[in-house]
C-alpha cells in the first residue's frame, strides 16, 4: 500500500468514520446472528427464528422517517449540530433498547424479545441514516472509497465484538444448558460498548451541508409520520393471512400483500392529517417527492435499472446469511468454534475484502468494482453447499468462511461506494436511506422464509439456490455500465 493511501487512511475524517462504523455494526448481529444462537438455545423453532430477520424491515423502511432526520432540527441538543444531535439521540435509544431486550426471555415470552429487537432495529436504522449522510457530506466522491473502507472496517470490527465476542462471553458464562441470565449479561455488556459511538459523535466535527434545515415548528409533520408508521405495523400485525393453503411461495406472496395493504393504510393516515390541516402536502412533497424527482431527473430511463440493481445486489448474501449460524449449530460445530472461526477470522477476512473493494472501486471504477463483487459474492455461496455435504472439519470451515467473507467484504465496499456516488448532496440522508431501504426490502422478505426453504429442500440445494439468486445482478450491471454519476 502506498504512503499516500496510508496517509488517507489515517486522517481524522477516516478514523472518525471507523468509529462510526463500529457504532453502526455493533447492534446488527444482536438482532440477527447472535440472536439466532440465543433463540436456538432457548428452544425456538428454526422457521420462527428466520422470521426474526424481518426485524431488518426497520432498515428497509427507514426512508419513511429519513426526511425527518434530513430536514428537521431536534428541539434539544441543537448546539451540537444537526447531524450530531440526531446521532446522540439514536445512540442513546440503541443502548436503552439493548438493555430492554436483555431482560426478556424468548423461551417464555417470545413476543417481548421481538419487541425489544424491533426497538434496537429502529434505533439502529435511524443511526445509519445519520451516519450515511455524515459520511457523504464529509468529503468528495473520489474520497468516498477511503471513507467507505474505514467505515466498513469499523463496522466489521464491531461485528467481531458483537458476533464472536458475544458468543465467547456466552460460552464463558455457560451454554451447555439454557440460562437466560447468560444472555442477559451478554446483551448488557454489548449495550455498554455502544458508548464508543457516543464518544465518536462527541469528538467529530459537524459536516457542512447545502441542505436547508427546517426548525422544530414542523413537529406536527413528525408526529403525523410517527402515527402513520404505527398504523402500518398495527395493520400488518392484525391482518389475517390471505391464503389458507401454505407454501413458501404463497407465504412470501401473503407477506408482500399484507405489506402493501399496511402501506396503503399508512398513506391514508397521512392524507387524513392533511385533510384536517394538521400537516401540509407541501411539506410532504419536499420530504418525499422532491428527492425521488431529483433522482429520476438525473438518471432518466436508466433509473429503473439502477433501482432494480440496488434491490437485488445483496440478495445472495442476505438470504444465505440468516441461515449461517443455524447451519453451523445443526452441522455439529460448537458455539466457541463458531465464535472463533466464523465471527473472528471470518470478519477479519471481510475487513480485508472491504479494503480491497474500496481501493479497487477508487482505482478501477465503481461499475467494475460492482461487477467483480457480484460475481465472487454469488460464487462463494456454492462453497457452503460443499461444506454442507462434507464431513465436519475445522479446516473446511475456516476455508469456506474466509473465502466467503473476502467476497462479501469486497462486494459490500463496492456497493457502498456505488450508492454514495448515486446520492445527491441536496437530499443526502433521504436518498441514501431510500437506496439502502430498497437494497434490503426484497432480500429480507425472502430471508424470512429461509428456514422453511431448508426444511423443504435441505441445506445443499438451499445454498445453490442463493447463488443462483445473484445471476440477474450481472445482467443489470451490464445495462447500467455506461452510467455517468451526477450530483
Amino acid at each position: 500500500m502506498s504512503s499516500l493511501n496510508i496517509k488517507l487512511l489515517l486522517n481524522k475524517k477516516a478514523l472518525g468514520m471507523a468509529l462510526f462504523g463500529f457504532s453502526a455494526g455493533l447492534p446488527l448481529l444482536l438482532i440477527f446472528s447472535t440472536l439466532s444462537v440465543w433463540l436456538v438455545k432457548a428452544g425456538v423453532e428454526r422457521s420462527t427464528i428466520t422470521l426474526f430477520s424481518w426485524a431488518g424491515f426497520a432498515y428497509s423502511f427507514k426512508f419513511l422517517w429519513s426526511p425527518i432526520v434530513d430536514h428537521y432540527r431536534l428541539p434539544f441538543l441543537n448546539k451540537t449540530g444537526h447531524r450530531k444531535s440526531w446521532l446522540l439521540l439514536s445512540q442513546i435509544m440503541i443502548i436503552i433498547s439493548i438493555f430492554v431486550t436483555s431482560y426478556t426471555d424468548p423461551s417464555q415470552h417470545l413476543i417481548y424479545t421481538a419487541i425489544g429487537v424491533v426497538l434496537i432495529a429502529f434505533s439502529s436504522a435511524t443511526q445509519d441514516i445519520v451516519i450515511d449522510a455524515f459520511r457523504i457530506e464529509s468529503d468528495t466522491i473520489k474520497k468516498q472509497g477511503i471513507l467507505s473502507s474505514m467505515y466498513l472496517a469499523g463496522y466489521r470490527i464491531a461485528m467481531i465484538v458483537s458476533g464472536a465476542g458475544s458468543l465467547w462471553i456466552a460460552s464463558y458464562f455457560g451454554t451447555e444448558t439454557y440460562d437466560v441470565n447468560t444472555w442477559k449479561k451478554v446483551y448488557q455488556i454489548m449495550g455498554c460498548l455502544m458508548l464508543v459511538g457516543i464518544f465518536a459523535t462527541y469528538i467529530s466535527t459537524e459536516p457542512a451541508s447545502t441542505t436547508k434545515r427546517k426548525t422544530s415548528s414542523q413537529l406536527s409533520f413528525f408526529l403525523a409520520l410517527v402515527v402513520s408508521i404505527t398504523i402500518f405495523f398495527i395493520i400488518y400485525n392484525f391482518l389475517p393471512s390471505i391464503f389458507f393453503y401454505k407454501s413458501i411461495l404463497l407465504n412470501a406472496l401473503d407477506g408482500l400483500i399484507k405489506i402493501l395493504i399496511s402501506f396503503f393504510g399508512s398513506l391514508l393516515t397521512l392524507l387524513f392529517f392533511n385533510k384536517i390541516n394538521f400537516i401540509s402536502i407541501h411539506n410532504a412533497k419536499i420530504a418525499y417527492i422532491d428527492p425521488i424527482h431529483n433522482f429520476l431527473d438525473r438518471y432518466k430511463k436508466t433509473a429503473l435499472f439502477i433501482l432494480m440493481l440496488i434491490g437485488l445486489y445483496r440478495i445472495a448474501d442476505i438470504v444465505m446469511g440468516v441461515m449461517a449460524n443455524i447451519f453451523y449449530l445443526e452441522k455439529g460445530y460448537k458455539i466457541n468454534q463458531i465464535a472463533t472461526y466464523s465471527k473472528f477470522f471470518g470478519l477479519f477476512a471481510t475487513i480485508t475484502g472491504g479494503f480491497l473493494g474500496g481501493f479497487y472501486s477508487m482505482h478501477k471504477g465503481v461499475i467494475r468494482g460492482l461487477l467483480v463483487g457480484a460475481i465472487i459474492a454469488a460464487l462463494s455461496n456454492i462453497l457452503f453447499a460443499w461444506l454442507a455435504v462434507s464431513e465436519i472439519s475445522i479446516l473446511f470451515l475456516i476455508s469456506v468462511i474466509v473465502l466467503d467473507n473476502l467476497a462479501s467484504g469486497f462486494a459490500g465496499a463496492s456497493f457502498v461506494v456505488y450508492l454514495s456516488a448515486l446520492t445527491s448532496v441536496k437530499f443526502t440522508a433521504t436518498q441514501y436511506a431510500l437506496f439502502s431501504s430498497i437494497m434490503l426490502f426484497f432480500p429480507k422478505l425472502i430471508a424470512g422464509y429461509a428456514g422453511g426453504m431448508v426444511d423443504l429442500i435441505g441445506y445443499p440445494y438451499f445454498f445453490i439456490f442463493t447463488a443462483i439468486l445473484g445471476l440477474p445482478v450481472l445482467f443489470l450491471i451490464f445495462l447500467i455500465k455506461d452510467i455517468s454519476f451526477k450530483k
